[in-house]
């Protein structure tokens, strides 16, 4: 289907049509995103899966070639005649940095182009203003960079949302004091010399899945992902689907349960947060003694069948398997993805503990995919989903957008 490129009149959308120039950047993503997926491809493969010329593809793959972003292979026999040259994603052509700026640590890691991760850091924050954030980051930053060993193609920071919210955004102990008001792009874009991609944690997760992970072949999927907090990613066809103003997937302040247990960051009462979050299970551990609550002996205490760790999984599946059905009753998606923050082994056990799952849209008898899967887990996940978002820019065919259009359309 021919991708539209809208801007905004007024506003409504309005479709508008591609020049030469933005036609040849978005067969440009075609092709790359199109060898990534396969491994390698020949010029007459990509031309027959596109449907585009075989001299546009010539031309295409000679340029990603000049620059480093595809290398040849050398012939795969296929038959008669000259076999033909297949050409792979070089994973030394480039790098991107991710940032998880979480609400006690930053985990920093350089991703190449095959989605390998080439190094990564871990530092505990103590300071979560801005101006603590910032100098940490800078330094995080230029360490990973030093290490990754080839260019530099952007940078992704995920932090946790929802942004500029009245009551919701910057209490408690799962989001970020300090940095209301403050534009987190710009100074993270000064701190590190370089333009930075700003998402929140569930979304950068879920484009990380879709990369690299369980959603590389599913356009539409939901991610329940594990922060310090919880919340939703949305893959819609392919894209992130981040709302009008950032903040789609904020499942974490849906109330599943009325007058129920008090948030631990917004106040409200009764929020899935306050029953499935890591947060709370660290609390209930911290309550009857428990300090070290890193992923490591969170892995050890589930194996040793802590009753406190027992107690908030069967907790925590009891609300998230309606949630699930919910997601699926409005947003209709292929799958649900569960991951984040957890060990491996928790969020099997959520997965099983959620049992026959609530009646939905989802509830065929003929399904391709189970209606939760399990995704990536542990330490790494939201600075890996950070990494995504530059690369998923760089390599993905996008709608394209424009603002400020009403002026330019005359009266």
């Amino acid at each position: 289907m021919e991708e539209m490129t809208v801007h905004t009149v007024d506003t409504y959308p309005v479709a508008i049509g591609k020049n030469p120039e933005r036609s040849r950047e978005h067969n440009r993503r075609v092709v790359l995103d199109l060898v990534r997926r396969h491994g390698s491809l020949g010029r007459a493969q990509i031309a027959k899966i596109t449907h585009l010329t075989a001299q546009a593809v010539a031309n295409i793959v000679d340029e990603l070639v000049g620059e480093e972003l595809l290398k040849e292979l050398g012939r795969r026999r296929t038959g008669r005649g000259q076999p033909p040259i297949q050409f792979a994603v070089n994973p030394d052509g480039g790098a991107t940095i991710g940032v998880e700026i979480a609400a006690d640590h930053m985990v920093t890691v350089g991703l190449d182009l095959a989605g390998v991760l080439r190094t990564h850091r871990v530092t505990p924050l103590k300071d979560t203003t801005p101006e603590a954030i910032l100098k940490t980051f800078a330094a995080e930053h230029a360490a990973v960079a030093k290490n990754v060993g080839c260019r530099l193609l952007g940078t992704g920071v995920v932090m946790p949302g929802p942004f500029e919210i009245d009551g919701m955004t910057s209490v408690g102990p799962t989001t970020l004091s300090g940095w209301v008001g403050i534009d987190a792009r710009q100074m993270l874009s000064e701190a590190c010399g370089q333009q930075v991609v700003v998402e929140n944690d569930a979304t950068a997760a879920a484009v990380g899945e879709r990369l690299f992970g369980a959603g590389l072949a599913i356009p539409n999927f939901c991610m329940i992902y594990f922060g310090v907090g919880i919340g939703l990613g949305i893959i819609q066809d392919g894209a992130p689907y981040r709302g009008a103003f950032g903040n789609a997937g904020e499942i974490g302040h849906v109330t599943v349960s009325p007058k129920g247990r008090l948030c631990p960051s917004c106040g409200q009462r009764g929020c899935l947060e306050a029953y499935a979050s890591a947060y709370v299970l660290k609390e209930k551990l911290r309550h009857v003694g428990v300090a070290d609550t890193e992923l490591d002996d969170l892995e050890a205490l589930f194996k040793a069948g802590h009753p406190v760790v027992m107690e908030w999984i069967d907790e925590a599946a009891a609300h998230l398997a309606p949630m699930v059905a919910m997601l699926e009753n409005i947003l209709d998606p292929q799958t649900v993805i569960l991951g984040g923050a957890l060990p491996e082994a928790i969020i099997s056990e959520i997965i099983q503990r959620m049992g026959h799952l609530p009646t939905s849209v989802a509830s065929r008898r003929q399904r391709e995919l189970p209606r939760v899967m399990h995704g990536k887990s542990g330490q790494l996940t939201a600075a890996l989903g950070a990494a995504a978002l530059p690369l998923f820019d760089i390599v993905t065919p996008k709608l394209e957008t424009s603002s400020g259009a009403a002026t330019q359309v005359p009266g």
